[in-house]
């Protein structure tokens, strides 16, 4: 959530940082009049509240001298019924600008490429060359069906489209690459933890999710306003909502292995075989609470951490800058790391490391108290290190052989207990 101050005073020059962010002229009209006439309405109803004391004191004096005081109480009377619209009024003009900044998205941070779309991203990084075969490499869905360890059709069966099976050293693989990840990210300083897959309102609205984005989130049906999480950087992040941390605490560094969930409303076509893009699929999440001066050199070593993951894999990969109009909601700065997939000859997105500066820090009250004994709030950031599925596709895309089978990445053949490869013959894992 934006500083109600920053929008108050600068108020021209935020608009036309929230067009970059897609934000229209008409999404915000109205809003410093809403404002001046809610901080214009406090006085008002202040200055009648003190009236409304000092008269009641009157009263109380008059009453003891056994004088009239019915005229003064006629006039309280009606008083209180205007104090009381006041109140109704600036209860409305608070949910009137609620409407308002709940919607806006962070601004971006100096230096962000601007542009409408991904077309405006930068590329600022590109690690190993394109993965190369003798043969015609086939795409991960087809590579794990010829294999029997991804079953996509009793997935869809059981829960419907965009679910999966994983089978035999299928699940092996992806439980061996979240153990990695886990274990390479705690040496990295990070505290691992196994947070709640289920949040409330609040929490969603913490991080950002809510209100704007209800709908891409499974919510519970019942009345107690839960959902399933969309990552787990919605409890991690709130972990320390509501509290005011030590100047000590700072850098906090959590990880996670979660599963996902996301009814990724508006993405009808895309994607539609393989893990790309499911409603469930497990993630890596690294979250970070950091002191706000150095928030944007924390950013610059979690990216540096989710690359070490693609490093140890050998997964050539390239990391990009999101522009203004490409960035998630919450986030003021985002660099994007896509593995290289073979089959479809292309980079695709395997984690997001996004700085969030104090945009959810405000929505979910984490502050910090400074070496002034201010008490200021935090800077927060998360990214995937690494999304598990997608990893899954780029080690069967990049580690598929002639013969249909798929080596190991060195790393991970402690984590497969020992197996080097996955075959026909070996592919349930018994």
């Amino acid at each position: 959530m934006l500083d109600r101050k920053l929008l108050r005073n600068h108020f021209a020059e935020v608009s036309q940082q929230l067009q970059t962010r897609g934000v229209k002229p008409e999404d915000i009209s109205g809003y410093e009049e809403i404002d001046q006439r809610r901080r214009d309405l406090i006085v008002e109803a202040e200055e009648a509240k003190k009236l409304r004391n000092q008269v009641s004191q009157e009263i109380s004096e008059l009453k003891r001298n056994k004088e009239d005081a019915q005229e003064k109480i006629q006039d309280m009377q009606n008083l209180g019924a205007k104090i009381k619209e006041m109140d109704q009024e600036l209860h409305q003009l608070e949910e009137d600008l609620a409407q308002i900044e709940h919607r806006l998205p962070n601004l971006p941070a100096e230096g962000v490429p601007v542009g409408e779309d991904e077309e405006a991203n930068e590329e600022i990084k590109r690690w190993s060359q394109p993965t190369e075969f003798d043969f015609e490499p086939l795409n991960h869905w087809d590579i794990a069906e010829n294999l029997g360890i991804l079953d996509f059709e009793r997935g869809a069966k059981v829960a419907g489209a965009r679910f999966v099976y994983y089978r035999g050293l299928g699940a092996r693989l992806e439980r061996a690459l979240y153990n990695f990840m886990l274990d390479t990210h705690n040496k990295h300083g990070y505290i691992e933890m196994i947070p709640p897959y289920i949040v409330n309102e609040k929490a969603m609205f913490g991080t950002g999710q809510f209100p704007k984005f209800k709908e891409d989130v499974f919510q519970l049906q019942d009345d107690r306003g839960l959902n399933l999480i969309p990552t787990a950087e919605v409890p991690l992040t709130n972990y320390y909502a509501d509290e005011i941390l030590a100047l000590e605490d700072l850098p906090t560094k959590f990880t996670a292995m979660s599963p996902s969930f996301r009814s990724e409303a508006g993405s009808a076509g895309r994607d539609t075989r393989g893990l790309i893009r499911m409603h469930q699929f497990h993630k890596v999440e690294l979250v970070k609470i950091a002191h706000p001066d150095h928030s944007f050199e924390e950013l610059e070593t979690m990216t540096a951490n989710a690359e070490a993951i693609l490093e140890a894999l050998k997964i050539p990969y390239r990391t990009i800058v999101l522009s203004t109009g490409d960035m998630g909601f919450s986030a003021a700065k985002t660099y994007d790391i896509e593995a290289w997939v073979p089959g479809q000859a292309t980079y695709r997105e395997i984690s997001s490391c996004s700085n969030c500066t104090d945009f959810q820090a405000r929505r979910a009250k984490i502050r910090f108290r400074d070496s002034d004994d201010k008490v200021k709030f935090v800077h927060t950031l998360n990214g995937s290190g690494v999304a598990v599925g997608r990893a899954v596709v780029a080690v069967l895309e990049n580690y598929q052989q002639a013969d249909g089978s798929v080596k190991i990445p060195e790393v991970l053949v402690p984590y497969m207990g020992g197996v080097t490869e996955i075959t026909k013959e070996n592919a349930l894992g018994i």
